[in-house]
């Protein structure tokens, strides 16, 4: 942890002393690493557009002699904005559901359905366990899996889950610890 230089892993979903600020930041807090759940565990939603697309260029070629040009045109207009508002949403709660370790606090910020937002926030000093769990072919080729961090108290365990570098973030977090 000596060097404080920024680096930015698996298309940001792990990044070192990113240059960044959030909603709760105290003046002399500096964020050391943002976390969001590795690339490779999101791949099925975009495998997923991809079989929708293809669904509808096949219900174009199949119902082309049944349909009017003006009801396949409508039927590709609500299947375009459809996929694509499936990738959007998909990626919103991709980009906003992101751990965040500071000097002083490990907060999780979770987005459910884009309108909701639950912020889980802890100071190092109520830290009593951190434990990294990953498991299986997949997430042992590609180095992803979750960290839970126990605190004092009735509050809930943090958990990062899919995460990029899993152990190397617990011993950050180790770290960090007073």
């Amino acid at each position: 942890m000596e060097n404080n230089t920024q680096q930015h892993q698996a298309l940001h979903s792990y990044c070192l002393y990113p240059e960044t600020r959030f909603e709760t930041q105290a003046d002399q807090e500096t964020v050391i690493l943002t976390l969001r759940a590795h690339p490779i565990t999101q791949i099925y939603w975009v495998i997923n557009a991809v079989i929708f697309f293809v669904l509808l260029v096949v219900v174009n070629f199949l119902f082309s002699s049944f349909l009017t040009v003006n009801q396949i045109l409508f039927i590709d207009v609500f299947g375009i904005v459809f996929i694509l508002s499936y990738l959007w949403f998909n990626f919103l709660n991709w980009f906003f559901n992101v751990g965040i370790i500071t000097n002083q606090r490990i907060v999780d910020v979770g987005f459910t359905m884009i309108i909701y937002k639950e912020v889980t926030a802890t100071h190092l000093e109520k830290v009593e366990d951190i434990t990294s769990e990953s498991g299986g072919y997949i997430p042992s080729l590609f180095d992803y899996g979750n960290v839970f961090v126990q605190t004092a108290g009735t509050q809930d365990r943090i958990e990062f889950e899919n995460i990029f570098h899993p152990a190397q973030v617990v011993k950050i977090i180790n770290g960090l610890l007073p």
